[in-house]
């Protein structure tokens, strides 16, 4: 699985790795006020998404891991509230916790971009090349 361009925006991965199972989403924003039309856009619907999705494909919850990948701030000017990278890191946090679900690597946060590939069949790992032409291994 890839995820491109990842700015300000979160690629969650939940994996199950006793099963080599997996699933992601590309979170643009921390809550969906109410919106039910695209759940993985949103980290208080996707987190749930996923965890339905992994248990259908035969995943056992309390196997769950988590990696989480972006979250840049990529306007300086922004703070605050308007720091939409340090609200989906935040709120994705949250909503993993609320599940009970670790996070066992990330690479979050900074001033770059980000894209990543994603491999549930080879341990979960995860390769991520950042704007800046550094990569690293997750």
């Amino acid at each position: 699985m890839t995820a491109i361009g990842l700015g300000s925006c979160i690629a969650l991965m939940l994996h199950d790795p006793k099963r080599s199972i997996g699933a992601c989403a590309h979170i643009m924003l921390p809550e969906s006020g109410g919106k039910c039309d695209r759940p993985g856009k949103y980290a208080d619907t996707a987190v749930p998404l996923l965890v339905e999705e992994l248990i259908a494909l035969g995943g056992v919850k309390r196997s769950f891991v988590a990696k989480i990948v972006g979250g840049a701030s990529m306007f300086s000017n922004f703070q605050g509230k308007l720091n939409i990278g340090e609200r989906n890191i935040e709120a994705v946090r949250a909503h993993l916790q609320t599940h009970g679900i670790p996070i066992t690597a990330e690479d979050i946060g900074g001033t770059v971009g980000r894209t990543l590939q994603y491999n549930p069949l080879n341990g979960g790992t995860i390769s991520v090349k950042r704007a800046d032409g550094s990569c690293s291994e997750l």
